[in-house]
């Protein structure tokens, strides 16, 4: 058994690089024409994804918009306990334009306050 003493602690979870599992970006908005938008299609910006070519990763991934709630739920499955902060799942579709941005839908439209916020794209389901 080996103890470290408590600045030896201190110093190895400050040295620790935090891993994220997911890339980030932003919601740019709903797919529109001059004069109505259809709410069922998100365009996102990937970041550091710059061209059309670069998405080809991430077509398919799950995307998750993270967001707190004002009323706590009981949490789903056997977590106990309950929550404020809710997710609505989506999938990448396909790129949009040549640069970078793509087109997800979500299972629910997003809300307003969606807009400019950011998104979650998980590593998920893999293709290589």
């Amino acid at each position: 058994f080996f103890l470290l003493p408590p600045t030896a602690k201190m110093e190895a979870t400050q040295n620790a690089q935090r891993v994220r599992l997911y890339s980030r970006a932003k919601v740019m908005g709903f797919q529109r024409t001059k004069h109505s938008e259809h709410r069922q299609c998100s365009l996102l910006k990937i970041e550091g994804v710059n061209s059309k070519e670069d998405t080809e990763f991430y077509l398919g991934k799950r995307v998750a918009f993270v967001y707190r709630a004002s009323t706590a739920k009981p949490n789903k499955g056997h977590h106990d306990g309950s929550s404020k902060i809710r997710v609505i799942w989506g999938k990448i579709t396909r790129a949009h334009g040549n640069s970078g941005a793509v087109r997800s839908r979500f299972r629910v439209h997003l809300p307003p306050k969606a807009m400019g916020a950011t998104v979650r794209v998980m590593l998920y389901p893999s293709r290589v």
